[in-house]
């Protein structure tokens, strides 16, 4: 489970990376269950290495593509891009799915209904062992959606099942991850 826990760190942290990489997805797949494997057995170490790993973007996206990795229910797929500490993920949500068996007579979160085009951009970033992400800006569909209607989504919906998800979270970096640093086009892991 550790090892599916850094790789959906990894994946959160990546979305920052936006180039194109001309190796075939079976390779990407291959690459990143290979970096995935050395993190999970560098964090076994009592003293693991502290050479860096890094992750692509692309290695990412096609293992996230691949199925190899579940995702969250009623996220039928997501994607990864962005800038230096600044992640972006564009996914395809049916939010029904995400609903199901709550409901809510507030007509602020009726907007939070059928399947959608969603493109979540934050700031993360990982260090003292702990991961941060702090969510900018939500759209759906090209709609900016306001804060206050993210919150009232999340308290209502994800909070219940995720606990420590919210328009700010930290969390602890798995395999003694000391720091995560989101680069132009990759993700750097530092182990202690």
């Amino acid at each position: 489970m550790k090892q599916f826990t850094t790789i959906a760190l990894a994946a959160a942290l990546l979305c920052s990376l936006s180039f194109a990489d001309t190796r075939p997805a079976s390779n990407a797949v291959a690459s990143m269950e290979r970096k995935a494997k050395h993190v999970k057995d560098n964090g076994a170490l009592p003293h693991p290495s502290q050479t860096p790993t890094e992750f692509t973007e692309s290695e990412v996206n096609a293992y996230m593509a691949s199925g190899h990795m579940k995702l969250p229910v009623g996220v039928q797929s997501v994607r990864f891009q962005g800038h230096p500490g600044v992640v972006t993920a564009n996914a395809r949500v049916d939010f029904d799915q995400i609903r199901e068996g709550t409901t809510s007579f507030n007509p602020l979160l009726a907007v939070f209904s059928g399947t959608h085009d969603v493109v979540v951009v934050a700031h993360v970033h990982g260090s003292g062992g702990q991961a941060f992400v702090h969510i900018d800006s939500v759209a759906l569909d090209g709609i900016q959606i306001p804060n206050f209607a993210l919150q009232l989504f999340a308290e209502e919906y994800l909070k219940p099942k995720y606990p420590d998800v919210g328009m700010d979270s930290r969390f602890d970096l798995p395999n003694r991850i000391d720091t995560a640093v989101v680069g132009e086009h990759r993700l750097t892991l530092v182990q202690k």
